[in-house]
């Protein structure tokens, strides 16, 4: 098992030279994986994988049926980013990294951001919004993956809408909207923090593309 900073160092590499350290937030969230990972050394990263996704499935029924249940849906979306991590951990830092799992990990990101919408939607949040949420936790690493495509090595600076904070933003939406349940309209809430999601998404989305940019001109 590599040693939390060998794991950050090999984690970037995986990513780009994509470094944690440029944002806080990613860097406690892959130092939190990572200590979920050690005593889960024998774990396979498959296991992890899927169960994030049949999570992340979950929050929709909950976040549908509303009222206190928006709390469990917010719960059941940052655990299942806290899964989506913990896959990459296990991988990484236990030597099992390899360039199937790193794709299959990919394509099971982007479908549980297909449930996010879901259950943002489910909560109250009108569909155009939804869809926008949804279309914004796709756009970035669909640039970066076209980008590699055109020979761009580096994916770019860490942005305002990285996986982490699609997770939280998602997660304290639900929740939060099932915390003030009783005294203001879920939808109202699920509202706002969709909307302030699609905003941070837009953000990032326009600091990434401008790195992407310099970077397919030189």
């Amino acid at each position: 098992m590599l040693s939390r900073d060998e794991y950050l160092i090999a984690w970037s590499r995986w990513h780009g030279g994509t470094d944690p350290a440029a944002s806080r937030l990613v860097r406690g969230w892959l130092t939190l994986a990572y200590t979920l990972a050690v005593p889960l050394a024998r774990m396979s990263p498959l296991v992890a994988t899927a169960l994030g996704l049949v999570v992340a499935g979950a929050a929709v029924p909950a976040a549908a049926a509303g009222g206190l249940w928006l709390i469990a849906a917010g719960l059941l979306v940052g655990l299942s980013g806290l899964l989506d991590s913990l896959d990459g951990a296990l991988a990484i830092a236990g030597g099992r990294a390899s360039r199937r799992g790193f794709v299959l990990d990919s394509v099971v990101d982007r479908l549980t951001e297909v449930a996010y919408a879901l259950a943002l939607w489910a909560a109250g949040a009108p569909g155009w919004l939804a869809v926008t949420f949804g279309a914004l936790c796709w756009l970035p690493d669909y640039l970066r993956a076209r980008a590699g495509q055109a020979g761009v090595s580096e994916t770019g600076a860490i942005s305002v809408w990285e996986r982490p904070t699609r997770v939280a933003m998602t997660g304290m939406t639900l929740g939060g909207a099932g915390v003030v349940a009783a005294l203001v309209s879920p939808a109202v809430v699920v509202g706002i923090g969709t909307g302030v999601g699609c905003l941070l998404g837009a953000v990032g989305t326009g600091q990434l593309g401008v790195q992407l940019r310099r970077a397919l001109e030189d």
